[in-house]
């Protein structure tokens, strides 16, 4: 099927009836990987959250393995989304802060799953520059926004041209040629929420599950495909169908919340709506929740379409399924907004699995609590497909989670993202699940956090006298972390603040004569 028959939604052949049947024993299984933007780890059900709908993602954790100490070390877009594309830590792929991820790396996940005999195809938004930059994929159909970033700024103005338009925007014009596709009026950090004004089936969310859709019905190769379905929400703005805003309108959100720790966070940010902090009225954060909630429950429509085709085309017993976000979203809580931040709203995610009947030797339904992180997925289809890695990876498959195998895993994983906002926003960080460790390069201060006993991260025990050994344990276990980085953050076994922040780090490809554009920050 043509990317433009794909993107136009054409009639396809009925699909086949729902059968029954098994991956023939020695054959690769199909790679499903479904991706949510800004999606926090606890706005699923199956993380414990009563108040949200998304029995979807719920049947692939109930099917599969929750992974309940899942974390994006660079909690934005770009390092977050390269981090998946190499199967590296931060320091290795390079990117330490929000830039353009590189136009090449070493060894990338669609072009290894290509090497290895995987059809490669991406649906929605992949945050690549240039943005028709495949890294391997064979087919792209684009959710990026594109017309978001005025032509008059320079810092976007190759994506704003008309040869950069995404194929989501292209089909919008192509079923209203005079409608505008963010007539909602909200800016792309908007706090603030509002039902989608055009009819629901324009929506960008609508459009990427349709196309998935389609791809899965009428795929007909003897190949296995990897097909990575990346959906732009329910990242800002916030903007459901207005069904599903009605639906949260009532619904028991847990309210924002804010440590004392926080207080410096209260005042605006700015005077616009894509504040990064302030404290702002109840019925403002209410609202934004809400908005946010019915995001997330659209996507999760679309993830149950997906494995519904799956279903009946018989290929779920065919096919490792994997979701997952880039990142969280703050909503409010200790008064900030978006992400870039190492606390869990910002930095942790929703990451679920389910693997076809005889891929992995193991009991369906479990929950794994050690920590896994973005640059595992890599490892993880690489051993699904039989390929060996070209070279080193960070990362480690999944598959040995569920299997229930935990022998050697790591103990902790490292977090961190330079400067973000402000200079003061500029940290690094160690997380087991249990104890997180932060560190502020911007002035040396530190945090600690039992998050056991204070999952929402309300007291900081930094400075009881009683944890000064933990203190130093996750101290002195940052210091081992960062030592390989030289001096500049590691000098006589001791932590060296950085206010001027590193953007990129030697092995970024092409390193030191990095493309970072002014202005991408108002993309974060």
């Amino acid at each position: 099927m043509t990317r433009r028959e794909l993107v136009a939604g054409v009639a396809l052949a009925p699909a086949a009836q729902a059968q029954v049947r098994r991956r023939p024993t020695g054959r690769k299984p199909n790679i499903l990987m479904i991706m949510a933007d800004q999606h926090r780890f606890d706005c699923v059900g199956a993380y414990g959250n009563k108040a949200i709908h998304t029995p979807h993602i719920d049947r692939i954790a109930r099917e599969g393995v929750r992974f309940d100490c899942a974390y994006s070390s660079t909690p934005t877009c770009t390092p977050a989304r390269a981090a998946l594309l190499t199967g590296l830590s931060p320091w290795h792929h390079g990117m330490l802060a929000y830039s353009d991820i590189a136009e090449r790396y070493p060894l990338e996940k669609p072009r290894a799953l290509a090497e290895a005999g995987y059809q490669t195809t991406t649906i929605g938004k992949n945050h690549f520059y240039p943005m028709r930059n495949s890294h391997g994929y064979q087919q792209m159909l684009t959710d990026e926004h594109c017309s978001y970033w005025a032509p008059g700024d320079s810092a976007h103005q190759k994506e704003a041209s008309p040869e950069a338009r995404c194929d989501y925007e292209a089909w919008f014009w192509s079923q209203n040629p005079l409608g505008d596709p963010h007539a909602t009026g909200l800016s792309w950090n908007d706090y603030r929420a509002k039902p989608f004004v055009m009819p629901e089936r324009l929506h960008a969310t609508k459009w990427t599950g349709d196309t998935a859709v389609n791809y899965l019905e009428s795929y007909d190769r003897d190949q296995p495909f990897f097909l990575k379905v990346s959906f732009i929400r329910p990242h800002s703005p916030y903007d459901p169908p207005e069904r599903l805003m009605r639906k949260y309108k009532g619904a028991a959100i847990p309210q924002a919340r804010a440590a004392k720790w926080a207080q410096k966070y209260e005042p605006r940010s700015g005077p616009d709506n894509e504040i990064w902090h302030g404290k702002l009225p109840a019925a403002e954060i209410r609202q934004s929740r809400e908005g946010y909630y019915a995001s997330v429950e659209f996507v999760d429509e679309q993830v149950g379409r997906i494995l519904a085709a799956l279903e009946k085309k018989g290929m779920l017993e065919e096919t490792l399924i994997i979701f997952f976000s880039d990142h969280g979203d703050m909503l409010g809580d200790h008064n900030l907004w978006r992400k870039s931040y190492p606390w869990e709203a910002s930095s942790r995610i929703p990451m679920v699995m389910r693997w076809p009947e005889g891929l992995v030797q193991g009991k369906r339904g479990i929950v794994s609590k050690q920590p896994v992180e973005l640059r595992d997925i890599l490892p993880t289809f690489l051993e699904a497909a039989g390929a060996i890695p070209s070279r080193p990876l960070d990362g480690r498959s999944l598959l040995q989670l569920a299997a229930g195998k935990t022998e050697g895993w790591r103990e902790w994983i490292d977090l961190e993202h330079s400067i973000c906002y402000s200079p003061t926003n500029n940290w690094n960080a160690l997380c087991d699940g249990t104890i997180k460790y932060i560190y502020s390069a911007f002035d040396g201060t530190e945090h600690l956090f039992n998050l056991a006993k204070d999952p929402k991260e309300m007291t900081d025990l930094a400075g009881d006298p009683v944890l000064a050994s933990t203190l130093s344990l996750w101290r002195g276990r940052l210091v081992e972390h960062l030592a390989e980085r030289g001096e500049r953050y590691v000098k006589d076994g001791t932590l060296i603040a950085r206010p001027k922040g590193v953007l990129t780090a030697p092995h970024f490809p092409g390193w030191p004569e990095h493309p970072h554009r002014p202005g991408l920050q108002g993309r974060i």
